[in-house]
């Protein structure tokens, strides 16, 4: 009879000792701020994209021609992930949250005042590599989920990256037209700093919880991915959809907005841009979706609809109405995807930092790719190269993935 009653007295004193490292309005307050800050940080990296006409007339360029900027952020993000998204494994991530937070805004402040394309682009180098909060966010969400709702809270913060992906267009877009594209980086500045040192101080106590050197999670990557058919797949998958997405994504601004498209202004073009609020309402569902019937299927169907997306945004060129349709659609199907796949790689391992770093610089390395080629795409063949490059991305993903075998 004394084991039981000892049990019984143990598991009170062990659920009143969690609350001393995180008051419970702290605890109330995590999961809503880090979606919040998801949605600023993730901006970021997109911040140039429904800009480029207005940067592009500032340096007396073409946008077509300062299209690569985009490229830069994305490629930034990749490497950003690469050395600091592993730290979530072996270092207190309060702190880093902190400290990139600042150098984000730093680096944003920079680019606002930059002189030319060069200054820009390294400003946007250094910013896109510190804005890797989310990732270094994510793993702890789905620490502290319960089991079968874990999908669900990761979407939670999916849906705040998506948010914030719709806000960088959206509002982006309003904003330089009516206030200079300069301004726009000061204000992506401040609230980066703002939400970046609040989420920091929110978030729970921690200690080094690994022994050995500071970047050993960026050498295991290799060995983790390989010991992990699913995680490889998942990674695979997402660099395929997330190439296609910003292939169509990155270069709508050059349809919208040029003479040889619709001709319209930054800001109407940036209106187009509330289209992705569908990823933010598919977001819950596809969580939902993940915990019932599984990852894979999930993934399936989501690529089902990407593949549809492509002829529609190819009509796209001529019929407005086409391109509306697309743009829900693609939407829908890269963040069903993004929440099966992304839950993958934080269960699969016992290494969840570091897996979460090899599936997000996948497929944003995918995306960085797809981007780089859209644009000359674009210059060269117009919107059906860009939309050739999109369908492409997509074969190569699942073709790729459907190769290595359990």
């Amino acid at each position: 009879m004394s084991s039981p009653s000892a049990t019984a007295r143990t598991a009170p004193e062990e659920t009143r000792v969690a609350p001393r490292e995180t008051p419970p309005a702290s605890s109330r307050l995590l999961l809503p701020l880090i979606a919040v800050c998801t949605a600023v940080t993730a901006a970021n990296i997109y911040l140039a994209a429904p800009l480029l006409p207005l940067i592009a007339r500032d340096f007396g360029s073409t946008p077509s021609a300062v299209a690569w900027l985009a490229s830069v952020a994305q490629f930034g993000y990749a490497a950003g992930l690469l050395f600091f998204a592993p730290l979530g494994d072996s270092v207190n991530r309060r702190r880093l949250v902190a400290v990139l937070a600042l150098v984000a805004a730093a680096s944003l402040v920079a680019g606002a005042v930059a002189s030319g394309t060069g200054a820009l682009a390294a400003a946007v180098l250094v910013a896109s590599a510190a804005t890797v909060v989310p990732q270094l966010l994510v793993p702890l969400v789905a620490e502290r989920a319960p089991a079968d709702r874990r999908a669900r809270h990761v979407a939670a913060v999916i849906a705040g990256l998506f948010t914030g992906i719709v806000a960088a267009r959206v509002l982006g877009g309003l904003a330089g037209q009516a206030f200079g594209w300069r301004a726009v980086f000061v204000g992506a500045a401040v609230l980066t700093a703002v939400l970046g040192l609040a989420t920091a101080h929110v978030l729970p106590a921690e200690g080094r919880r690994r022994q050995g050197a500071l970047f050993s999670g960026l050498t295991s990557l290799p060995g983790v991915v390989r010991r992990s058919p699913d995680l490889w797949r998942a990674c695979v998958r997402q660099a395929g959809m997330y190439g296609a997405w910003s292939a169509l994504w990155t270069s709508l601004a050059l349809l919208l907005t040029e003479d040889g498209g619709y001709g319209l202004t930054t800001a109407a073009a940036g209106l187009f841009g509330l289209f992705g609020l569908a990823a933010s309402v598919v977001a819950p569902l596809a969580g939902g979706l993940v915990d019932r019937f599984g990852a894979t299927k999930v993934v399936r169907t989501a690529y089902l609809l990407a593949a549809l997306s492509v002829p529609l945004f190819w009509l796209g060129g001529q019929a407005m109405a086409a391109l509306c349709a697309a743009a829900v659609l693609v939407h829908a199907a890269l963040v069903a995807s993004h929440v099966a796949n992304q839950t993958v790689a934080l269960t699969t391992t016992s290494a969840p930092a570091t897996a979460n770093t090899a599936y997000v610089v996948a497929g944003f390395a995918g995306g960085a790719l797809a981007s780089a080629l859209a644009g000359p795409a674009f210059g060269h063949w117009g919107w059906g190269g860009v939309c050739a490059v999109a369908g492409a991305w997509l074969a190569l993903g699942w073709s790729a993935a459907a190769v290595r075998k359990r």
